[in-house]
This record gives structure tokens, sequence and C-alpha cells, in this order.
């Protein structure tokens, strides 16, 4: 991944940062960094936002555009949302539910399988990630001060899906629970079709 990739991937990842913070991360001078925001800003890939979080100038934020968010996979949209049209429109909404049943189905043999060697709840959702990852969802684990793990999708390759058919998001955070196991609670606690720039999901031992 060349610098100018690298640029929009951390900010798909990390979210709106500055010129310095990202100079920091690509190891360049704020100046190279700022020339490779205006550069992805010219091509309508990035935006900014001057934000006054605290006394004096405001800093600069540089976040993804529409265009910028679109450049990463979304296997194939239209298609997908033309299909879920066309199931509703031929099978009513039964028949998708059993679509949508069946995607799940082997979605969690899947994930079973990713999961079958892991020892304890972190190392289950670090599996997890690894296969959403896998999948385009460009996730990752964060373990959190109180014990809590957070399951981060930075990405989220069946937007379109997902707005269309909202059903694909109930079935996700409950398969999420099913695979991870009767120990443990999950929650989403950010939502991108709410309009947060990710989904996270708390998992918590019980």
């Amino acid at each position: 991944m060349n610098t100018a990739e690298q640029t929009l991937f951390l900010i798909k990842t990390r979210g709106p940062q500055t010129a310095q913070q990202l100079a920091a991360l690509l190891n360049l001078t704020s100046m190279g960094a700022r020339k490779q925001l205006e550069a992805w800003q010219e091509k309508g890939m990035l935006t900014y936002e001057d934000v006054a979080d605290k006394p004096g100038r405001p800093s600069r934020r540089w976040l993804l555009t529409e265009a910028g968010h679109a450049r990463f996979p979304d296997r194939h949209a239209e298609l997908t949302v033309q299909l879920i049209d066309q199931v509703r429109s031929l099978f009513g909404d039964a028949g998708l539910d059993k679509l949508i049943g069946s995607r799940e189905q082997q979605s969690e043999r899947d994930y079973r399988q990713h999961l079958a060697a892991a020892r304890d709840l972190p190392e289950r959702v670090q599996a997890l990630a690894r296969a959403r990852s896998a999948e385009g969802y460009m996730a990752e684990l964060e373990p959190q001060d109180d014990g809590s793990l957070l399951l981060v999708e930075n990405h989220c390759p069946i937007c379109a899906a997902a707005r269309q058919c909202q059903q694909f998001c109930r079935s996700e955070l409950e398969l999420f629970q099913r695979v991870l196991g009767p120990d443990c609670a999950v929650g989403r606690v950010e939502h991108m079709l709410a309009g947060a720039r990710r989904c996270v999901y708390v998992i918590k031992q019980l």
C-alpha cells in the first residue's frame, strides 16, 4: 500500500485526523501529509472540518467524503439491492426472511469453524474479527479498561443491502451472540445506518 492509499486507509479506520496526526502515523513532515490530503481533496475523496476544541486556532480534521468511502469494497452494491427488490417482489417479506436466514446459517457455520480453537472470550472475539475482516469489514478487537471488549468494524461491504433491508443488521447482532457463546452479552453501541462512521459491538463477560 503506497503512502496515498495509506492516508485514506488511516482516515477510514481511525476517523477524522489532522495533518499533524497523519504525519506522525505516516512518518512524514506536516507539509508532506498536507500534500497527500489536498491531493485526495482535489479528487473528491476527502473533505475537512475546522474544530475549535481548545483555545486559539481551530484544528483542521480531514474525513472521507461519500466518494472516499466508496473506494472500499461494497460487494456489488447496486446488484445486491436489485436482487433484494426482486426477492421481495416475487416472494414477499417471508421469502426475504428465508433468504437472510439461510445466509445467517452459512455464516454461523463459517464463524464457528474460525472460533473452534479459541480458548477464552478474547480469543473468540479476535477470531471473529479476523473472519469479519476477511469478508471486508476491516474489523479489529479493542480491549477496554473495564474488562469489556469492543469489536470494531470500520467498513461495511454490504451497507447498501443493509440500508435496503435492515434485517441484515439484526441478523448479525443475533449471530454474534450465538457464536461467541452464552457466557457473554453482545450489544451494538455504534451503527453506520444510524449515522456513525463505523459499527461497534461491546462484548461483556457474564
